[in-house]
């Protein structure tokens, strides 16, 4: 009669087993595991669905959440530091947001008045833009006149959106978005007054086996957003320095705000490059050459080579451990939830959420496969 063979079984001495010798090692004997059931990826891919979901129709709210995260991220060193000069620590809170207030509003009244003066000057210097913004015009004209025919064969005209269309849906009206960002002071000085009672109130929603890992792993959301953040500000600040200086020797107009943009234009991944290079060119139109030209084309192209090896690798490199395929897909779809929200928030989104499957045991193949590292060292980490 067979014996039946089940998935734990007990291994008795050599000298017990048919055939055994007590000189021998005991024959290995496979156990079996079981199997996912297959109604589990149905599961996964509903959750998905609903997750997306959530993130397409709610992008005003969960977009202003992860921008006052993002800026309480930044700020919570300096509100620590006038913490510990012995101030209450909600004035230390309105002092961190005001400076990050003074701060904005400084940049953005610096861009507007320089945006202002240039478009008071382009009419100066813009002939050629301005035929070929006729030309094109006049193109567009005469397709609109085509009208779709229900003859077979026909030309039909069918209307798509734009990419402007693209990257600013998700936010209906003006009001709406002022709406949004009023909210986002006062989310930051909350954020960073209730700091840690927040910090422990969500490490206490954890079993008390798995607190010590979900501090860690808020730590180190905590450190990669903050060294993201001003790491790209940093960048952002020694591209447009150096380029301000060759825009300004190559006779740019408005040069010292020129330079600025394309250094933080260079920042973008795998678009930055050609994005870069649009202000100098734009400017410029009226005088340009081929030596110039060319001349544009290797600064802008040499400074991005330099920070995508040398800038970046140094300040965030360590941080962020992405693979350049994990980031090009997470670009493609923050970019068609969110627009260009989307596209400045799915680099920390995506870092955040391999930091977390880091450190979930079952998640920690997806955190292998989102980063540089090979699947077999990453299973050796530690989680």
């Amino acid at each position: 009669m067979a014996q039946q063979v089940t998935n734990i079984v007990e291994r008795k001495p050599p000298e017990q087993q048919p055939g055994g010798h007590p000189n021998l090692p005991p024959p290995e004997v496979a156990v079996s595991h079981p199997r996912p059931r297959r109604n589990d990826w149905a599961l996964y891919a509903v959750g998905l669905g609903s997750i997306a979901a959530i993130c397409y129709f709610a992008e005003e709210i969960l977009v202003a959440i992860l921008v006052s995260v993002l800026l309480a991220f930044v700020l919570a060193p300096i509100a620590d530091l006038l913490t510990r000069l012995r101030l209450p620590r909600w004035v230390a809170a309105g002092i961190s947001v005001l400076l990050l207030v003074a701060a904005l509003g400084g940049a953005a009244y610096f861009g507007v008045n320089q945006l202002s003066n240039f478009i008071d000057e382009l009419p100066k210097y813009s002939v050629r833009v301005r035929a070929e913004v006729a030309e094109i015009s006049r193109k567009a004209h005469i397709l609109e006149q085509i009208t779709p025919v229900p003859e077979k064969g026909a030309i039909k005209v069918h209307e798509t959106p734009s990419w402007t269309d693209l990257l600013s849906h998700g936010f209906g009206s003006a009001t709406e978005i002022v709406l949004a960002c009023s909210f986002i002071p006062f989310l930051v000085f909350f954020m960073l007054t209730w700091q840690e009672h927040a910090r422990a109130a969500t490490v206490g929603l954890f079993p008390l086996e798995n607190r010590r890992a979900a501090h860690s792993t808020m730590g180190q959301i905590a450190t990669m957003v903050r060294s993201f953040i001003l790491g790209n500000l940093f960048i952002g600040v020694v591209i447009g320095g150096i380029s301000t200086v060759v825009f300004g020797l190559l006779g740019v107009p408005f040069f010292y705000f020129v330079g600025l943009a394309t250094g933080f234009l260079t920042l973008i991944p795998y678009l930055g490059v050609i994005l870069a290079l649009l202000p100098p060119l734009f400017v410029d139109v009226d005088h340009l050459t081929l030596a110039k030209v060319a001349w544009i084309a290797l600064t802008v192209l040499t400074l991005h080579l330099i920070a995508l090896n040398v800038l970046y690798p140094k300040f965030l490199g360590s941080r962020l451990r992405l693979n350049p395929l994990a980031v090009t897909i997470a670009l493609l779809v923050w970019a068609w939830l969110w627009g260009a929200v989307g596209l400045v928030l799915a680099v920390p989104i995506t870092a955040g959420m391999k930091i977390v499957f880091d450190h979930v045991q079952p998640l920690k193949p997806f955190g292998a496969w989102l980063g540089e590292e090979s699947p077999q060292n990453a299973g050796n980490g530690n989680g």
